[in-house]
């Protein structure tokens, strides 16, 4: 079993933001069932996550509601590859407090050290995760949705997958960013 590190990606909020503040940021539509979804995308973003893969040696997912269709309608539009998908869309219950996404990250992570990218992540979501047997080292970047993704979120994870053999001395990943 490998243990290279994940980067998991949600989309809206964090590579859609809720409101445009950059230049950077395009409008697209996307046709989804036959609803259109009007998004706003940084095709940076990318490159920038490509990049962070790479340099950390780490596998790169989706964690979003969109599920297969991030690959079919942002991952080309953004600049990067299929990635590898957690289902997430299965069961929207809470059970503690956390984010309906938390349970399926909480297993498909399989104890690799990730990190998470979200705007819906919290105390709630940090301590599941902490106290999942099946979690190992993790950091969790929340992002706000109305900016979204920023240098500063991908700095905060670079820096942790660079030294995460040091722990942060706020716990194991608590939410920082």
């Amino acid at each position: 079993m490998t243990k290279r590190p994940l980067v998991l990606l949600d989309v809206d909020g964090v590579l859609n933001p809720a409101r445009r503040h950059s230049l950077w940021l395009r409008r697209h539509d996307c046709v989804l069932d036959g609803q259109t979804y009007r998004i706003l995308l940084n095709r940076r973003h990318g490159r920038q996550l490509a990049e962070l893969a790479r340099d950390a040696d780490a596998e790169l997912a989706w964690a979003t509601t969109w599920e297969q269709h991030a690959n079919d309608q942002i991952a080309p539009r953004i600049g990067l590859p299929s990635l590898p998908v957690i289902k997430v869309n299965s069961d929207p219950g809470s059970r503690a407090g956390e984010h309906f996404k938390t349970r399926h990250v909480a297993e498909y992570v399989a104890g690799r050290p990730f990190v998470w990218f979200d705007d819906s992540l919290g105390t709630p979501d940090w301590q599941y995760l902490k106290d999942h047997p099946g979690v190992d080292e993790f950091l969790l970047v929340e992002v706000d949705p109305m900016t979204g993704l920023t240098d500063r979120h991908l700095a905060r994870a670079r820096e942790w997958l660079a030294g995460r053999a040091t722990p942060d001395l706020d716990g194991a990943g608590a939410p920082s960013v």
